[in-house]
Order: C-alpha cells, then sequence, then structure tokens
C-alpha cells in the first residue's frame, strides 16, 4: 500500500500563503516523489535523474522534492511501471517493457528497425513521437515525459561470433520483449528472457552465455569482467523514457506540472550531451580491461530478423513500422 504524501492542503493556507508562487509555504512539507531506474549510480541515467531532481525542487522553490532510487531498488522495469499505475512509484526510466503495457511499443524494440541514431531521433522528438506518448498515456495510466537516448545494443559473448551461424547454441539473456525472443532466435542464438539485476551472476556461474546491451550500460553492470567478446552488431538504436504516474500528476498543481515537464526537457538535453562521451570511455575501459571488440557484417544479422519484423509490424503496428520506414535516409 502506498503511504499517503504528507503536504498541507493549499486550502488549509490559502490567505497565510496568498503570495506564495506554488501555493504551499517554505514552511511546509515538500511533496516527496520517487523516481526508479535500473541502472547504477556510475550511468548516465541517474546522472540525469538526479539533474532533473535537482531542477524539480528549484522550479517549484522546494514544494517538491524528488529522491531518486537506483540499481532496481523499487525494483525491476516491469514492477516500476506497475507501480506507477497504481500510484506507489512517481517517476521511473524504463526502456523496452512498455511493448507489455501497450502494443505499439513492440514495433520499436524490432531488430534493426532504425538505421542510425538520426533515424531514431527523427521518429522520437517529431510528431510520431509525441503521439505515441499521448497513446500511452490513454492506454495505461503513465504519462510519457520524454524519450532519452542510448547508445546502441550491442552484443557481448564468451564464444568467438562473427555471423549469425556463430550463435547457435549460444544461450543468450534478453529482456521479456517478443521482439528480443523472437529476432535472437531467428539470427540463431537460444534467448532466455531474464531481469538484468541477475545478469552478472548468470553469465559468471554459465546459466547463459551471452547478453546485450549500450556498451555504456554493459560496462557500468561490470558485465564485460565475466566476457571475452563485444561484437558491434548495432541490432538497436533505442531509448530510455522518462515515465511519471498519472495519478501523481494529477496530484500536483498547475505551476507543479509546468515545473515538472520543464525540468524533465532539461534533463533529457543534459542525459543526451553526456551519453555519447560516457560510451566512448565505456568502450576504452572495456578495451583496456582485456574485451576483445569485434566488428561484423551486420548485414546478414538484418536480413536474418526480416521476417520477423514483418510479422510482429502486422500484429503490434503495421502503420507505425511503415511511418519509420518512410523515414530512412
Amino acid at each position: 500500500m502506498r503511504l499517503k504524501h504528507t503536504w498541507i492542503p493549499v486550502s488549509a493556507m490559502m490567505v497565510a500563503l496568498a503570495g506564495c508562487s506554488f501555493g504551499e509555504g517554505a514552511e511546509d512539507e515538500p511533496k516527496l516523489l520517487r523516481l526508479g531506474h535500473i541502472q547504477s549510480e556510475s550511468n548516465a541515467w541517474h546522472q540525469a535523474s538526479v539533474e532533473f531532481a535537482n531542477l524539480v525542487q528549484e522550479k517549484t522553490d522546494g514544494s517538491v522534492k524528488v529522491e531518486v532510487y537506483p540499481s532496481s531498488t523499487l525494483g525491476a522495469d516491469r514492477d516500476l511501471v506497475e507501480g506507477m499505475q497504481i500510484g506507489s512509484v512517481d517517476f521511473a526510466l524504463v526502456a523496452g517493457v512498455m511493448s507489455n503495457f501497450y502494443d505499439p511499443y513492440a514495433v520499436l524494440e524490432l531488430p534493426y528497425l532504425f538505421e542510425n541514431l538520426d533515424h531514431l531521433e527523427t521518429f522520437l522528438y517529431g510528431e510520431d513521437g509525441k503521439r505515441l506518448q499521448e497513446d500511452t498515456l490513454e492506454a495505461t495510466g503513465v504519462r510519457g515525459l520524454e524519450f532519452w537516448l542510448r547508445g546502441a545494443r550491442q552484443l557481448t559473448t564468451n564464444r568467438l561470433v562473427e555471423s549469425p551461424a556463430d550463435l547457435r547454441g549460444v544461450k543468450i539473456r534478453v529482456p521479456n520483449i517478443e521482439a528480443s525472443v523472437d529476432g535472437w532466435q531467428a539470427m540463431g542464438a537460444s534467448p532466455t528472457p531474464m531481469n538484468f539485476g541477475e545478469v552478472y551472476s548468470s553469465l559468471q556461474t554459465g546459466v547463459i552465455d551471452a547478453q546485450e546491451n549500450p556498451i555504456e550500460f554493459t560496462a557500468s553492470a561490470r558485465i564485460h569482467e565475466v566476457q571475452d567478446y563485444l561484437v558491434m552488431t548495432d541490432h538497436v538504436f533505442g531509448y530510455v523514457q522518462l515515465l511519471m504516474s498519472d495519478l501523481t500528476f494529477e496530484e500536483l498543481t498547475e505551476l507543479e506540472q509546468q515545473a515538472v515537464l520543464e525540468a524533465a526537457e532539461e534533463a533529457r538535453i543534459f542525459q543526451n550531451e553526456i551519453v555519447a562521451t560516457q560510451e566512448e570511455n565505456a568502450l576504452q575501459m572495456m578495451l583496456d580491461e582485456g574485451v576483445e571488440q569485434i566488428e561484423v557484417d551486420q548485414e546478414p544479422f538484418r536480413e536474418a530478423v526480416q521476417d520477423v519484423n514483418e510479422r510482429l509490424a502486422d500484429k503490434y503496428g503495421r502503420e507505425l513500422y511503415d511511418t519509420i520506414q518512410g523515414m530512412r535516409e
């Protein structure tokens, strides 16, 4: 059960606080909101989350305070979304699993859907991306605030992989997303859905042989300590979404709501600026610590998943899929 927020209603202080911009005096307790994510404190997600929290507090003159909980403290991705739906989690950074709550997100997870980062940005920050967020709110009760960019997803493995044929028998951890499971199966691997918090120990004990994530994500979790190869597949150009419980949003005053929206936009700019640098630094660290980087011809991997992409596009959003394909350069 969620604890009630412990702020004093505006109506109870109306006369004394008539001159206050946010309707609540400095002597009142702030509205304490929680933001959860699955990454470590060294990750760009966390740094930008802290920036977002600071901006919210500043822009609301302290009437709203956001506390950040990294490393799956408030639960895994799916737990966070379900928490926002019932109001036990106020904000979350979530990647991928939104397809379990609103079908069109499954299209965005298709391997080799986007040809590069520019293609992804054209979609996310255009009218189609805004429409997706509006539809998400209506379908789930979770409000999309901003899309943050991520580095391309790359494969790490303990077996040398240079083509799809080399993936036969490789047990690869994937998120619990149909496009990931079916895509890697089509490329020849044996996909195993698993929460990210279990990946390091599972690689260490041989339960799985491989995993796939953006380089910075992999490095910040020290996954490279139990993997030999970094295979540059560029199979997904993805995003992480800053989401908010609409139950929480509606509890805020209009000025506080506007402050949250402004803080989210500024935090997105902050995160997008640092993520590329962090990717470069993470790659160098992994190479320095003994991981071997493997460049591959991506075309055979791309060809292997085309039937999966067409089938899932028909199932979850042919119009969205064709719109994104039409944005290719």
